[in-house]
């Protein structure tokens, strides 16, 4: 299949990949949390990682396996884990793959429940350096000898900050430094992780892969391009075998196995349902956000837009490159000081205000009094979040329609 165009991989890949029986063209759900076998030594075979098999089902399943078949295909890697949300997935990895004395390089621009978790690991004794990830020479200051990872996501929500994943990328194979990318923003249809040298992949399965809003999920993704063999961190148990698995393995026993956050059966089916018109609804999404923020940035009631598809945008020209000329669903707006942020978005009547993004329908928040509340105005500020910005996740109606809402609800202030 891999000579075929993306969205032909993406709908036969269920049926070409996992081979469900019967003729049917997706992978049946596997509720049963046990697994029979009829000879004892293939249990203890399994259950030592001799021989591929589910013991339990909150380490593995068949309906699991079947997501992560395509999940691994579409980014061309060795190997994925699901959990049952993205956060689960970051977590997991990180404290599979960290342990107290490390330093881990972090972008500045982190969604604020990605930041939260970094003071989970600092109370850890993980010391984690908070950068600007658009300039390579900042990371690059801050590496020291026990520097193990550095962690960023491809377009940070809600500024739309681009990182310089490729010359980090680089950086961090010069130093032999994981580099793990949280590509949420951009999915495999708009970026190729494996082009900027990333080794590991996070991804929340519940954005823009599902799509529709109504499941959760998370991935964690190895690209292999990393050297297992040369991380300090892998427990001597899990270095058997192919050492391209090391990474996962670990992730696999001392994360999702440990820490319990297991994708149900059923979410894993309806992911992979959704995936199929992922390329199509990220098109559409990204079409839309790019009017939209065209047409914004020339409001006379919006102090500022920030889309990575705009020409005036810091970052242009690296997301240009990085990300097939599309630029993301996601773009974030200032109104002009004294207009009344919420009478604005109360006025909104196809836009849904709602915290979610990646949907098939536009959704808007006020970012400073929500999703960044906690960070407080000095981290705020140092993000570039002001109290009147606002975050729109663009969806697939027709623009006209997206157009005179917004039209409606700015007659309204």
């Amino acid at each position: 299949m891999k000579d075929k165009g993306f969205t032909t991989r993406l709908v036969h890949a269920d049926r070409t990949l996992n081979q469900p029986q019967d003729g049917a063209v997706h992978y049946p759900t596997c509720n049963s949390v046990l697994f029979e076998y009829a000879d004892v030594n293939e249990l203890v075979d399994v259950f030592q990682g001799k021989k591929l098999g589910h013991v339990y089902s909150r380490s593995s399943s068949s309906s699991n396996s079947a997501l992560q078949n395509i999940l691994n295909e579409l980014e061309g890697g060795v190997g994925a884990v699901t959990f049952s949300t993205g956060m689960s997935a970051i977590s997991s990895a990180m404290i599979s793959l960290l342990k107290q004395g490390d330093h881990i390089v972090v972008s500045q621009f982190l969604f604020g429940n990605t930041r939260s978790f970094m003071d989970t690991l600092i109370n850890l004794g993980i010391e984690v350096s908070f950068v600007d990830t658009t300039d390579v020479k900042a990371v690059e200051a801050v590496l020291s000898d026990n520097t193990r990872m550095v962690f960023t996501e491809t377009i940070a929500n809600p500024v739309t900050q681009v990182a310089d994943l490729t010359a980090i990328g680089q950086l961090c194979v010069t130093h032999n430094l994981l580099f793990m990318v949280d590509n949420t923003m951009t999915p495999a249809y708009l970026f190729d992780a494996k082009d900027v040298q990333a080794s590991l992949l996070a991804c929340s399965l519940t954005k823009y892969v599902a799509g529709h809003g109504n499941v959760l999920g998370g991935a964690i993704i190895d690209t292999g391009l990393y050297d297992w063999q040369q991380y300090p961190n892998i427990f001597s148990l899990y270095q058997k075998g192919d050492s391209s698995q090391w990474g996962l393995t670990q992730i696999r026993k001392k994360g999702l196995r440990d820490l319990g956050a297991t994708l149900s059966p059923n979410s894993a089916q309806q992911i992979s349902v959704g995936l199929e018109t992922m390329a199509l609804r990220i098109q559409r999404s990204c079409q839309n956000a790019l009017r939209l923020a065209t047409y914004l940035h020339s409001h006379p009631k919006v102090a500022n837009v920030y889309y990575p598809g705009l020409a005036d945008h810091p970052q242009h020209f690296i997301a240009r490159e990085l990300f097939k000329g599309k630029y993301g669903g996601i773009f974030s707006l200032d109104l002009k000081p004294g207009l009344d942020l919420n009478t604005f978005l109360n006025s909104l009547r196809t836009v849904i205000t709602a915290t979610h993004l990646g949907d098939t329908r536009t959704l808007a928040l006020p970012v400073a009094s929500t999703i960044f509340y906690e960070n407080g105005p000095q981290e705020r500020s140092k993000m570039g979040i002001s109290d009147e910005m606002i975050r729109f996740s663009v969806g697939i109606e027709d623009i006209d329609d997206l157009v005179a809402d917004f039209e409606q609800a700015f007659a309204k202030i």
